[in-house]
């Protein structure tokens, strides 16, 4: 790419940059170029710009690219200008040039709008840097300099990789914190005895420590699996350049790139043995996204368990009270929702939607390259953002500041017929359901009606009855 005047020098406060297809003007002091304007004014499709993370890794694989041609000495005389590209890699890693990448979340070209948006910003920073003016590409340029050795194809996906692994390190903490407040609950509210339900059927006894110990071990289970599929992102392609082949780049960047990137990210990337293959395919981010899917699910278990059993107050369950973060209506006055479950199932539905759009991308791949990258790694970046924010939202919102209404609770579970099957060591099947039928038909608790039968006492109905009854594994009177 060159920037080679017209015979019209270009208006004041501007320059004139050229490519295979002509020629546009620019601010002179844009840090963009032609390719990303084309691309600014051909995709206006997500309406916000390529997500963060994943321009402050191409940085570090751009980074990468430069130390290695340098150790190299791809550079010869040079050096200064290396120096240069190397320190725009840097502040473009640390989110110093973020607003000069624009490009939409969305583009055609399998990513190239993006990698050159990146190049050209690297290359006028970098110009600016050694003091000459941006699009004197005769210095420094944006192809020939910033994407020497390199392809949209092998940086692309391996900055995919590498800004997934780093976001999915701020997912493990939300997930931590959201079990620890599970785990916090399920301590607090052990001595809650309550009825237990299936098919939203009263069933047997439970205490409302068990179930948040539930929810604790379902987000255990998701932190390990999130945990467990950053293996799956380490291969990287890097140095494949096009199709994986390695044309353009010496045998000798291609051993040495992905160490490189290794040390400047601090993630323990790995080339792939096969770069053809790691080129071709995106199946590795179909299998985390589906992980990512199955923590989703488990929100959206949780959060509606929450809304169920905070349902009321006073014409629902109402076993829980759900800290109360705003008015609920512009119309029913003293109505408070459960505005954070409602929330967290919006995002968990939408990672849901991410993982189909995801898999579809990837199963479209043709040949030797999958051309909708674009939009694995938005869907991909994008549930990762979620489920983290929607894990931390709803500890800190909801699940620290839930309480037991454990009078409510103890009224049920005098009043339900469930209560009958804590009788079944003392009493068996047949007399705890004829209580249990007595009860019912009578309008009296199932506790009146044990003990004016004369099969049980107070004491040992309560007993029956009692946390360290209901928590306890399995029946030690019972024989086997």
């Amino acid at each position: 790419m060159t920037s080679i005047a017209d015979a019209t020098s270009p208006p004041a406060g501007q320059r004139r940059e050229s490519d295979a297809l002509g020629s546009r003007l620019l601010p002179a002091d844009c840090l963009y170029g032609i390719h990303t304007l084309r691309a600014l004014e051909n995709f206006a499709l997500a309406g916000r710009p390529v997500r963060r993370p994943l321009v402050h890794a191409y940085g570090l694989v751009k980074l990468a690219a430069v130390r290695t041609i340098g150790a190299l000495d791809g550079w010869r005389e040079t050096s200064e200008r290396a120096d240069a590209i190397e320190r725009a890699c840097q502040e473009l890693a640390a989110g110093l040039l973020d607003d000069h990448v624009p490009v939409d979340a969305l583009q055609g070209g399998a990513g190239t709008s993006l990698n050159m948006n990146v190049n050209e910003v690297i290359a006028n920073r970098a110009l600016q840097l050694i003091g000459a003016a941006p699009g004197d590409y005769a210095l420094i340029s944006p192809l020939d300099d910033v994407n020497r050795w390199q392809s949209t194809n092998d940086t692309f996906p391996t900055a995919l990789r590498l800004a997934a692994i780093r976001e999915i390190g701020r997912l493990e903490n939300a997930l931590v914190r959201l079990q620890e407040s599970f785990q916090a609950q399920e301590k607090r509210l052990e001595p809650v005895v309550k009825v237990g339900r299936t098919q939203l059927q009263d069933a047997v006894l439970i205490t409302l420590g068990r179930e948040m110990g539930a929810y604790a071990e379902a987000i255990s289970r998701d932190r390990w699996r999130v945990a467990k599929c950053v293996e799956r992102l380490r291969t990287v392609n890097l140095g494949g350049t096009a199709i994986g082949t390695g044309l353009g780049a010496p045998r000798a960047y291609i051993f040495r790139v992905v160490d490189m990137l290794r040390e400047v990210s601090g993630v323990g990337l790995a080339r792939a043995d096969n770069l053809v293959e790691a080129t071709q395919n995106a199946d590795a981010f179909v299998e985390v996204s589906g992980i990512l899917k199955a923590g989703a699910v488990n929100l959206l278990k949780i959060c509606g368990d929450l809304r169920l059993l905070g349902s009321g107050p006073d014409a629902g369950l109402g076993e829980i009270r759900l800290p109360a973060r705003q008015a609920g209506s512009s119309i029913m006055p003293g109505k408070v929702n459960p505005v954070i479950p409602e929330a967290v199932t919006q995002a968990a539905l939408q990672v849901c939607a991410n993982d189909q759009a995801i898999t579809s991308a990837a199963a479209m791949g043709s040949l030797e390259l999958n051309p909708f990258l674009p939009l694995i790694a938005d869907c991909l970046l994008g549930s990762i953002d979620l489920l983290a924010s929607a894990c931390d939202t709803l500890a800190r919102l909801c699940v620290d500041g839930l309480d037991a209404d454990a009078e409510r609770c103890r009224q049920s579970v005098l009043a339900s017929t469930a209560s009958a099957t804590a009788l079944l060591p003392l009493l068996g099947y047949a007399a705890a359901g004829e209580l249990a039928a007595a009860a019912s038909a009578s309008g009296r608790s199932l506790r009146d009606v044990a003990i004016a039968s004369g099969l049980v006492s107070g004491e040992a109905f309560d007993s029956l009855i009692s946390p360290e009854a209901v928590c306890r594994l399995g029946s030690p009177d019972i024989k086997p």
